[in-house]
C-alpha cells in the first residue's frame, strides 16, 4: 500500500527542474553521462532529501522534444545517480492518457517516487477529461502524483477539481504557476489545500506561500548555484521571511528579467539555466529545436548578471 503521508513528507524543499543535456551532434542526442554529472553536482551542492527534489524531463528538461524512450532513459539516469539521496520526479506531461499510463508504470519501474502531471495541452479539455486522465495514471502505478497547474496548458484547474483530485490517494502534490487577478488567488489555494497536498510554489512568492503552509519552491537558480537554494529553504524554515524576500529580489529578479528578455528571441524553457551552467564551468548544451540556440547572443549579458548577483565560480571570458 502506498504511504501517502511519507510521499508528502519527502516532497519538500527546492523543486529543481533538471535540464536535459544533449550532445553536440546532428541529432542532439541525449547525453546521459552529462546528466549524471549534473545530478552529482546538485547533490554535492547540498540538494538532498528534506531540502530538495529533482524533476527529470519537465518543461525545462525539454520533454516536449523527446521520445518516450528518451524520457525514460533520462529519468532512469537521474534516479541511478541520485541513489536514494534525493527524491526524483518524472515529468509526465503528455496529450495522451495512454502515454501517461505508460509513463506512470515506467516511473515506478525505474524507481522514481513521483510523476508530475498537467492537463493535456492543444485541446481545451474539461474538468472531467483531466480527472479521468489523472485517475488512469493513479490506477496504473503507486508513484506519488504531483499535479501541475500551469498557464502553459489549456485548463486552469478549479477548486472543485482540486477537491476531486484529493480523492485519488496517490495525488500528494500541487504545483502552481498561474497568472492571477490581484485577488490573492494563489494565496487562497495555499491556505485552502496545504493540509491536503504538498504545495509547490512556482509563483516566486516564497515567503508568503511558506507562511501559509507551502512546502516546496521551484528554484531554477539551483542548477548553477545549489547552495543558494539550500540557503533560501533554510531561511524560510527559520521564519526569516524578510531576509528571504530581499534575497529573491537580489538574486531571482535579475535572472527572471534576463529570462523574459530572452523569450523575445526564442520560446522554450531552461535555456537560461543551461547558459548559466556553462558560465560556471558545468557540462551544458543548447536546447533542441524549435527553441533556437541564442547562447552567443546572451553569453556576456548572462555573465554580467551572474556576477552582479554574487554567483560563485563565474568563468572569465577567454
Amino acid at each position: 500500500m502506498t504511504d501517502t503521508a511519507e510521499l508528502r513528507d519527502r516532497l519538500q524543499g527546492c523543486y529543481v527542474t533538471v535540464p536535459t543535456l544533449f550532445r553536440d551532434d546532428h541529432e542532439l542526442s541525449v547525453d546521459l553521462d552529462a546528466m549524471r554529472k549534473h545530478v552529482s553536482y546538485l547533490i554535492d551542492g547540498g540538494i538532498t532529501t528534506g531540502n530538495g527534489v529533482l524533476l527529470a524531463c519537465g518543461a525545462a528538461g525539454d520533454f516536449s522534444t523527446m521520445t518516450f524512450d528518451e524520457r525514460v532513459a533520462v529519468t532512469a539516469a537521474v534516479v541511478e545517480e541520485a541513489a536514494g539521496r534525493v527524491p526524483v520526479v518524472m515529468g509526465g506531461q503528455t496529450t495522451s492518457t495512454n502515454e501517461l499510463v505508460r509513463l506512470a508504470r515506467a516511473a515506478a519501474d525505474i524507481g522514481a517516487e513521483y510523476l508530475q502531471v498537467s492537463p493535456p495541452f492543444y485541446f481545451a479539455h474539461t474538468d472531467d477529461d483531466f480527472m479521468e486522465h489523472v485517475a488512469a495514471a493513479a490506477a496504473a502505478s503507486t508513484v506519488g502524483m504531483v499535479v501541475y497547474n500551469t498557464h502553459w496548458t489549456s485548463l486552469d484547474i478549479s477548486n472543485a477539481l482540486i477537491d476531486r483530485l484529493a480523492g485519488l490517494g496517490t495525488v500528494v502534490g500541487l504545483k502552481w504557476s498561474m497568472p492571477d487577478n490581484g485577488f490573492m488567488e494563489f494565496e487562497g489555494v495555499v491556505a485552502d489545500y496545504s493540509d491536503r497536498f504538498t504545495i509547490i510554489d512556482n509563483q516566486l512568492r516564497f515567503p508568503t506561500s511558506h507562511m501559509l503552509g507551502a512546502r516546496g519552491i521551484e528554484v531554477h537558480i539551483c542548477n548553477f548555484w545549489p547552495q543558494w537554494g539550500v540557503r533560501m529553504w533554510t531561511m524560510l524554515n527559520a521564519g526569516r521571511y524578510v531576509e528571504a524576500q530581499h534575497e529573491l529580489v537580489k538574486v531571482v529578479l535579475p535572472f527572471m528579467r534576463l529570462w523574459t528578455e530572452m523569450e523575445g528571441h526564442t520560446s522554450g524553457d531552461g535555456h537560461l539555466d543551461k547558459l548559466c551552467m556553462e558560465l560556471v564551468g558545468l557540462p551544458s548544451s543548447r536546447n533542441r529545436p524549435p527553441t533556437r540556440d541564442i547562447r552567443n547572443l546572451y553569453r556576456e549579458q548572462a555573465r554580467a548578471m551572474l556576477q552582479s548577483i554574487g554567483t560563485p565560480n563565474v568563468l572569465t571570458p577567454d
